[in-house]
């Protein structure tokens, strides 16, 4: 049985100012900009307008993948354009090896002894601007939880997998800013991709503008399919906005 961790923030909207990192125990300083509070416990009830419920996996520092790679940027193309039969993303060989990618297959999958799975619950606020947004320049859901803080004030070591299903009515962006990889699928294709041990990164997928490509047309459903890794120390941001009306389902 999984546990639940279950997140309810109120974010402040465009936080895109980094932040000093803590590299060890007691050391270096954070300014929050995160405003609410985080609440853990088991099948906590939303309030807020729209959710998104996330897979989130715990890792150790002993992974292959995990802290110890340092390129400190942003490398596309670690992922096939389009998902596998199983909804998951596909490494590239011949780029992922370089960039650190050698045992891509734990990161999305449960692996006892490997990740600790557990699920949480993305509360995204109404903005005034007629948007919905889930902000945090100190994303760190899984403190003291799955293999814990490894000696750190912070557990940073873990991954996030979103499956859910929306309404294209046509006007539809969607923004994600934070770190480390990134990768968005709408309709199977691949919108936005940051993938890479790097600081804050964002894109914004207008999906007017990528219509033809993703194969999408007004009043239809489509999936959209998200995967993230926060796989370095010194910190973690993690940062949704968009016009999209929620979600009709999460899957």
């Amino acid at each position: 049985m999984h546990n639940w961790v279950v997140t309810s923030f109120l974010f402040m909207v465009a936080c895109g100012s980094s932040h000093e990192g803590d590299p060890s125990p007691g050391g270096g300083t954070q300014n929050d900009t995160q405003r609410g509070s985080v609440d853990v416990g088991a099948n906590t009830p939303s309030d807020a307008p729209c959710a998104i419920e996330a897979v989130v996996r715990d890792f150790q520092t002993a992974h292959p993948d995990f802290e110890g790679l340092l390129n400190q940027r942003v490398v596309p193309g670690l992922v096939a354009a389009t998902l596998g039969p199983d909804r998951k993303p596909q490494a590239v060989p011949s780029i992922a090896g370089p960039a650190g990618i050698s045992a891509f297959d734990d990161w999305y999958n449960d692996r006892p002894g490997i990740n600790t799975p557990m699920r949480m619950l993305l509360n995204l606020e109404a903005t005034e601007r007629g948007m919905f947004a889930f902000d945090s320049n100190r994303f760190f859901p899984l403190d003291g939880l799955g293999f814990g803080n490894e000696g750190r004030r912070h557990n940073y070591l873990f991954t996030s997998e979103i499956h859910a299903r929306f309404r294209y009515q046509g006007g539809e962006r969607f923004t994600f800013a934070g770190d480390d990889d990134l990768w968005l699928f709408i309709n199977g294709k691949l919108a936005i991709d940051l993938g890479g041990v790097h600081t804050r990164a964002e894109a914004t997928v207008d999906l007017d503008a990528r219509a033809a490509e993703l194969g999408i047309k007004p009043g239809e459903s489509y999936t959209m399919d998200i995967f993230h890794a926060e796989r370095h120390t010194v910190e973690s941001t993690f940062r949704i906005e968009t016009n999209i009306e929620c979600f009709e389902e999460v899957i």
